[in-house]
Protein backbone atom coordinates (compact mmCIF):
# COMPACT_ATOMS: atom_id res chain seq x y z
CA UNK A 1 0.00 0.00 0.00
CA UNK A 2 1.92 3.05 -1.09
CA UNK A 3 2.48 5.83 1.88
CA UNK A 4 -0.31 8.68 0.84
CA UNK A 5 -3.18 5.33 0.62
CA UNK A 6 -2.17 4.10 3.98
CA UNK A 7 -2.38 7.99 5.22
CA UNK A 8 -6.10 7.76 3.90
CA UNK A 9 -6.76 4.86 5.03
CA UNK A 10 -5.94 6.21 8.51
CA UNK A 11 -8.25 8.77 8.07
CA UNK A 12 -11.07 6.80 7.19
CA UNK A 13 -10.18 4.58 10.31
CA UNK A 14 -9.98 7.62 12.66
CA UNK A 15 -13.21 9.21 11.27
CA UNK A 16 -15.02 5.91 11.82
CA UNK A 17 -14.07 5.64 15.44
CA UNK A 18 -14.59 9.04 16.09
CA UNK A 19 -18.55 8.23 14.42
CA UNK A 20 -18.91 5.53 17.08
CA UNK A 21 -17.73 3.21 14.66
CA UNK A 22 -20.06 3.12 11.83
CA UNK A 23 -19.03 3.17 7.91
CA UNK A 24 -17.89 6.20 6.25
CA UNK A 25 -20.28 8.19 4.51
CA UNK A 26 -19.22 10.06 1.29
CA UNK A 27 -15.96 12.04 2.10
CA UNK A 28 -13.93 14.60 0.36
CA UNK A 29 -9.74 14.00 0.26
CA UNK A 30 -7.52 16.87 -0.49
CA UNK A 31 -3.48 17.04 -0.20
CA UNK A 32 -1.92 19.93 0.31
CA UNK A 33 1.67 22.13 0.22
CA UNK A 34 2.74 24.69 1.91
CA UNK A 35 4.83 27.49 1.44
CA UNK A 36 6.92 26.71 4.31
CA UNK A 37 7.01 22.68 3.33
CA UNK A 38 4.37 21.55 5.57
CA UNK A 39 1.85 18.83 3.49
CA UNK A 40 -1.30 17.72 5.22
CA UNK A 41 -4.22 15.78 3.78
CA UNK A 42 -8.05 17.10 4.57
CA UNK A 43 -10.76 14.99 4.92
CA UNK A 44 -14.32 15.90 5.14
CA UNK A 45 -17.53 13.65 5.52
CA UNK A 46 -20.96 14.35 4.89
CA UNK A 47 -23.23 15.03 8.00
CA UNK A 48 -19.86 15.94 9.76
CA UNK A 49 -18.45 19.90 10.40
CA UNK A 50 -15.43 18.88 11.31
CA UNK A 51 -12.42 18.83 9.14
CA UNK A 52 -9.70 15.93 9.77
CA UNK A 53 -6.21 16.50 8.72
CA UNK A 54 -3.31 14.39 8.71
CA UNK A 55 -0.59 16.58 9.18
CA UNK A 56 2.79 15.84 10.99
CA UNK A 57 2.22 12.23 10.35
CA UNK A 58 -0.47 12.30 12.94
CA UNK A 59 -4.89 12.46 12.57
CA UNK A 60 -5.91 15.90 14.22
CA UNK A 61 -9.65 16.54 14.14
CA UNK A 62 -10.32 20.09 13.89
CA UNK A 63 -13.43 21.81 14.84
CA UNK A 64 -15.37 24.09 12.76
CA UNK A 65 -15.37 27.74 14.03
CA UNK A 66 -17.40 30.64 13.88
CA UNK A 67 -15.77 32.81 10.55
CA UNK A 68 -16.59 36.04 9.28
CA UNK A 69 -15.66 35.03 5.52
CA UNK A 70 -15.10 31.47 4.59
CA UNK A 71 -14.53 28.48 6.73
CA UNK A 72 -12.56 28.57 9.48
CA UNK A 73 -11.33 24.73 11.72
CA UNK A 74 -9.14 24.82 14.46
CA UNK A 75 -8.15 22.18 17.30
CA UNK A 76 -5.08 20.90 18.88
CA UNK A 77 -2.47 24.45 18.31
CA UNK A 78 -4.12 23.62 14.33
CA UNK A 79 -6.38 26.65 12.95
CA UNK A 80 -6.83 25.54 8.82
CA UNK A 81 -8.61 28.63 7.20
CA UNK A 82 -10.37 28.34 3.66
CA UNK A 83 -11.09 31.82 2.13
CA UNK A 84 -14.73 32.07 0.21
CA UNK A 85 -11.89 32.25 -3.01
CA UNK A 86 -10.69 29.15 -2.03
CA UNK A 87 -7.09 30.44 -0.52
CA UNK A 88 -6.18 27.96 2.20
CA UNK A 89 -3.94 28.70 5.22
CA UNK A 90 -2.73 27.07 8.14
CA UNK A 91 -1.28 27.80 11.89
CA UNK A 92 0.21 25.01 13.54
CA UNK A 93 2.72 24.74 16.29
CA UNK A 94 4.41 27.46 16.90
CA UNK A 95 5.11 28.62 13.42
CA UNK A 96 3.59 31.40 11.57
CA UNK A 97 0.35 31.41 9.48
CA UNK A 98 1.73 29.78 5.89
CA UNK A 99 -0.33 29.70 2.10
CA UNK A 100 -1.16 26.04 0.90
CA UNK A 101 -2.11 24.75 -2.57
CA UNK A 102 -3.75 21.35 -3.22
CA UNK A 103 -1.95 19.35 -4.61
Amino acid sequence: MGRHKAILWGIVMLAAGISGGRQADAQTFRSYRCADGTQFIMAFYDDDKRAFLQIDGEPVTLAKRLAVSGARYSGAGITLRVDKAGVTTVKHLKRPVTACEAI
